[in-house]
């Protein structure tokens, strides 16, 4: 692996502050012990080829914390179906970062939930994708796929370690977000993040499921309405439509968007994030904007990871604003919305088109007063 001299690092501060990184998904493995019907990377038990050694990912680390001091979100794929997963969790620990992990919940027990402590593991997320075992099961295409992110939930409970729970939002779910999110509340989880579908990997067969963009507004409109009076954190992910409706629903006075988040205020900053100030990292070490928008922008097996990120060419297109087409490049929301990158590349070929699933028509002068207010 090639690393750079002390005097050619990639420095935070040769970036504009809002081009950070400040959240990398790393996909540790691609074997999973699931086989979701929406998985962006079509997982299964592998064993997978390719994957970065353990030597690779500590070098990895340091590369990383070399260039910026991001959240690492260890994910899969299972992340808890490799050997060496603590290892890789205290080692990013020891170099500072916030590590946190994704996973299915089904193979997490009081053992783990300590080693997880152990290692330095800050919060973990589990999938819940139903209210109940038979909807969730099906989702997940196991039998007790429920029944085991529930014992995990437990476990993480009674071990003291902080989780959340991610629900991707499909046409199968949608009648049952309420219930579901009811479901959230009571379980003493700190957050509720929902993804509204990308039909990339597997999730491609469930595309005639993906909900409409009518839906999708009143989707997001009805978790804004929650958001406002939850004690938890709630965020939509793959969603960036939300941060438009945050704007445009923001209270008198012109202050700006913030969701009450157990006594915490969180304060939220755009929609697509990828490129920007996330990536993601495969089992393979290609760096991308996100998971589901699969273009190559180098491997860290071959280039440091801070020279990745400074000059990849597909993240500074991401990052220039004036490259963006259709209604999303002379929208008024632009940069706290950003359109799905990834939902337009599946749609078009291009990754700087116009998002598919937004009924927003945006004003073309963007000098009006809702651009000001967003600023």
């Amino acid at each position: 692996m090639k690393h750079l001299q002390v005097d050619e690092q990639i420095s935070l501060n040769q970036l504009p502050r809002e081009h950070v990184c400040r959240m990398i998904a790393w996909e540790v493995t691609r074997s999973c012990n699931l086989g979701c019907v929406h998985c962006r990377a079509a997982s299964h038990l592998g064993p997978y080829p390719g994957e970065l050694s353990t030597e690779e990912c500590l070098h990895l680390i340091d590369s990383i914390s070399d260039a910026a001091r991001p959240v690492i979100i260890l994910t899969g794929g299972e992340p808890l179906l490799r050997a060496d997963i603590f290892e890789i969790a205290s080692y990013g620990t020891q170099k500072g970062l916030r590590m946190v992990m994704a996973t299915n919940g089904t193979l997490l027990d009081d053992s783990v939930v300590r080693r997880m402590i152990d290692s330095g593991i800050q919060r973990v997320s589990v999938s819940i994708d139903g209210p109940d075992a038979g909807s969730h099961d099906e989702f997940r295409c196991q039998p007790g796929a429920y029944a085991g992110a529930m014992r995990g939930i437990d476990a993480m409970k009674r071990g003291g370690l902080e989780f959340q729970i991610n629900t991707t939002i499909t046409n199968a779910n949608l009648h049952q977000i309420k219930e579901i999110h009811d479901m959230v509340l009571q379980s003493g989880a700190a957050a509720h993040h929902i993804f509204l579908l990308v039909p990339t990997g597997r999730g491609k067969e469930l595309a005639q499921q993906a909900i409409t963009a009518a839906d999708y507004e009143e989707t997001l409109m009805w978790f804004h309405h929650q958001s406002l009076t939850s004690e938890i954190q709630l965020k939509a992910t793959c969603a960036p439509h939300y941060f438009r409706i945050m704007r445009q629903n923001r209270p008198a006075g012109g202050q700006k968007p913030a969701a009450r988040a157990g006594g915490r205020f969180h304060e939220f900053t755009r929609g697509c994030l990828g490129g920007i100030t996330f990536c993601f990292i495969s089992h393979v070490g290609q760096v991308q904007p996100c998971g589901y928008l699969e273009l190559d922008c180098g491997n860290v097996r071959e280039r440091n990871f801070g020279e990745i990120w400074q000059g990849s060419e597909v993240f500074g297109n991401l990052r220039d604003y004036e490259k963006y087409k259709g209604k999303c490049g002379r929208c008024e929301f632009l940069k706290v919305c950003g359109g799905c990158r990834a939902r337009a590349y599946e749609e078009t070929g291009d990754y700087l088109a116009e998002e598919p699933l937004c009924l927003y028509e945006p004003r073309r002068d963007k000098s009006n007063s809702q651009d000001a207010r967003m600023k």
